[in-house]
């Protein structure tokens, strides 16, 4: 009934990952389960065997879920079930369709689905770096077009050594973590953050993950031979016109030419000329004749990449009129929005991000439930990317996959320099808004998000700047030139996007997609290098907006501060059914916290107002407070007894004043000396090691008589 395949590859620490074909899924196109450990994943790819009429695109989806059966949970939702991709999945789904799209044909217009499983889960083996072994697996033991093999790894920097696919309890000490995709001859897709790391650490993570991938693209054509699946399925490409192509270029290459070497700052300006170009061809076509629009368009948007990508190669100039490596102007712009916690307007050259930071409590904190993890963030980063942006109408339906993935990669190079976990009671949230674009809006988020968090007064430990780099290549003539700060179209038409940002000591975050082979690390360390610079003269320029956090919090910023106490104070604080942390907001009108970690306790405090928060941290200390010998206390009669009165020194913290104790003179009895509830200033004096009651003197701050005896 099962016509099983198994392969291995073994990782150079000796552990071990299967590839296993023929027992799961049988209908799809093709299906491969990949087990490390107890994770495993399930990828069917299935594909129409004849493209829609007018499509001129790859139409692929990829679909990655992570089952909470998996994990042995039931997942947290309303309804206890699956629903829509979390922004996890999202991420993971976008770094499979980055490596694996440039791989199919570029005349393949099939409608294709990847879906990938986590069916079961090891909490030591992160799922992700092994769905795009599955998914390209899957495809290889199927007939779909495709020039693959490729993988991802993971490769993580632990303890100064290169590790590819750690385990999740050793990802804490990473000081640099890469996803890593690529095929046996290049790479095509890096996303990953970093300490402040340098070059030359990820030029040799990125060669360590290519070693790793290779063995692992050789085990998939082994298996891709053992099921029989060399030849591929045949497929109707593109429609050709190769004489209207001949007369499209004899007529447009020259205008197309001069309309890109313009030089113009202005991308409508640009637009308007390429169109005009195609609208004067247009005239020279017969009434009678019959020309196919799509491609006449076609043809056009090839002539156009040509003309644009040789002017950078021959004449080392740009759309725009930059040179290779000039940054466009930049504005910097900080306190923006005055009713925000933190707020920067950043723009460069057209395009523009309105960014704000707001500070919230603890109870602001995202719930994150997945099956690998549930807990808790404190530092969200959104972004929004409307149409008017770019000058379209688009519905707004919400944050699609890119939203998402260009928010994750600004919340990597940020979170870096956020200040550490015991020093930031605030949960924070980042919100870009893009106003214009015209290339690099992730990377204007970067920017601004890292001036508004200096603008709110947070202290973190850097400033971040951004910075995409492209690349414009002739595999025929080996010409290349490396692009600073690309435009929208730059990227469009060019073979790089090469995304890094960083402070002034190191990178810490960068994601890089690939849309041709050929990318040699000489190449990839120039990028780096050019894109050092270009980081470092943003940096210069968005210092002369603010160049270091504000030194307070604006006045309209809740407070907060964090108080560390022992575990076993926890309790008292909470008191009885909470009744002491709710009697602590009651009377001060602050917002009180508490959690328990690392075996201690955190109590964090919330208040726009100093004196609420001045006294609800005032009650904490005194419940939280050690007594000490020797010091001085205000105390508040509690209790009179016969032989003297029961002092409240602390918070919940009783002591005995003996009558001897009150004052120098010998007191008979305690008639008029004190009254409950009367303050007075006494001293700790002695803590009863069986018991330990409180001793309290009162005398000893009072002046001694004369005739008294020491």
């Amino acid at each position: 009934m099962f016509n099983v395949v198994t392969k291995t590859i073994t990782l150079p620490d000796g552990r071990t990952i299967t590839l296993e074909t023929g027992k799961l899924a049988k209908q799809a196109d093709g299906s491969v389960v990949v087990r490390m450990g107890d994770t495993m994943l399930l990828a069917t790819v299935v594909a129409n065997k004849e493209a829609k009429p007018g499509v001129d695109f790859l139409p692929l989806s990829v679909d990655y879920q992570e089952k909470f059966a998996s994990a042995g949970r039931i997942p947290g939702s309303f309804m206890r079930r699956e629903g829509k991709l979390s922004d996890h999945e999202v991420l993971v789904c976008r770094i499979v369709d980055r490596a694996l799209r440039p791989l199919f044909p570029s005349d393949y217009h099939a409608d294709t689905q990847i879906n990938i499983m986590m069916i079961s889960a090891d909490a030591e083996v992160l799922p992700d770096a092994l769905a795009c072994l599955a998914a390209s697996a899957a495809l290889m033991v199927s007939d779909i077009p495709f020039a693959g093999p490729a993988s991802e790894v993971r490769v993580a920097k632990i303890d100064g050594n290169y590790v590819v696919n750690p385990k999740t309890s050793d990802l804490a000490r990473a000081s640099l973590e890469l996803m890593v995709g690529a095929t046996a001859k290049d790479i095509c897709m890096v996303e990953g953050e970093l300490n402040e790391a340098q070059e030359e650490e990820i030029i040799d993570a990125l060669r360590i993950a290519h070693d790793v991938i290779k063995l692992q693209c050789a085990v998939q054509k082994e298996l891709e031979e053992a099921v029989g699946k060399t030849e591929k399925r045949s497929y109707e490409g593109d429609p050709s016109d190769p004489e209207l192509e001949a007369r499209v270029r004899a007529f447009c290459y020259d205008k197309v030419y001069a309309v890109a070497m313009q030089g113009s700052n202005n991308k409508q300006v640009r637009k308007d000329g390429f169109k005009a170009v195609l609208e004067e061809f247009k005239t020279t076509i017969g009434e009678e004749e019959l020309i196919d629009s799509a491609l006449l368009k076609k043809y056009f948007h090839d002539l156009e990449s040509e003309a644009v990508r040789r002017m950078v190669l021959d004449e080392r100039v740009r759309l725009d009129g930059r040179k290779l490596d000039q940054i466009r102007p930049i504005i910097s712009e900080v306190d923006f929005l005055p009713g925000a916690h933190g707020s920067a307007l950043f723009t460069r050259g057209e395009t523009q991000s309105l960014t704000t930071v707001t500070l919230g409590t603890k109870m602001d904190e995202q719930i994150i439930d997945t099956p690998m993890k549930f807990g808790y963030s404190k530092f969200m980063l959104h972004y929004n990317f409307p149409g008017f942006s770019t000058g379209e109408v688009k519905p707004n339906r919400g944050p699609g996959r890119r939203e998402v993935g260009h928010g994750n990669l600004a919340l990597r190079a940020l979170k870096k320099v956020l200040p550490a976990e015991g020093e930031n009671p605030y949960t924070i949230r980042i919100v870009s808004d893009i106003l214009e674009s015209n290339g690099s809006s992730s990377m204007a988020t970067v920017c601004a998000g890292s001036l508004a968090l200096m603008d709110s007064g947070l202290n973190i430990k850097a400033p971040v700047s951004g910075i995409a780099m492209g690349l414009i290549s002739d595999a025929e003539t080996g010409k290349y030139a490396v692009l600073s700060d690309i435009l929208g179209d730059e990227d469009h038409l060019g073979d790089m996007d090469f995304k890094v940002t960083g402070t002034a000591q190191g990178i810490t975050a960068c994601q890089m997609d690939m849309k041709v082979e050929g990318l040699s690390f000489d190449v990839l360390t120039e990028a780096l290098m050019q894109a050092k610079a270009g980081r470092l003269h943003i940096l210069n320029e968005m210092n002369k907006a603010l160049a270091a956090p504000r030194p307070d919090l604006k006045p309209h910023t809740p407070r907060a501060i964090v108080i560390k106490i022992e575990r076993e104070m926890i309790g008292a604080v909470i008191g009885p059914g909470g009744k002491v942390v709710q009697d602590i907001q009651k009377e001060s009108g602050a917002t009180v916290s508490i959690e328990e970690k690392d075996n201690a306790g955190y109590v964090s405090v919330f208040s726009a107002n100093k004196e609420a928060m001045d006294k609800a941290v005032a009650r904490i200390k005194g419940i939280v407070s050690v007594p000490e010998i020797g010091e001085e206390y205000s105390g508040k009669v509690k209790t009179i007894m016969p032989f003297g009165a029961f002092v409240e020194f602390m918070p919940g913290k009783d002591g005995l004043l003996h009558i001897s104790e009150i004052k120098w003179e010998r007191l008979e009895n305690m008639e008029g000396v004190l009254e409950v509830g009367e303050e007075v200033r006494v001293k700790l004096v002695d803590v009863d090691k069986k018991t330990g009651k409180y001793r309290l003197s009162r005398k000893v701050l009072l002046p001694k008589p004369e005739n008294k005896n020491s």
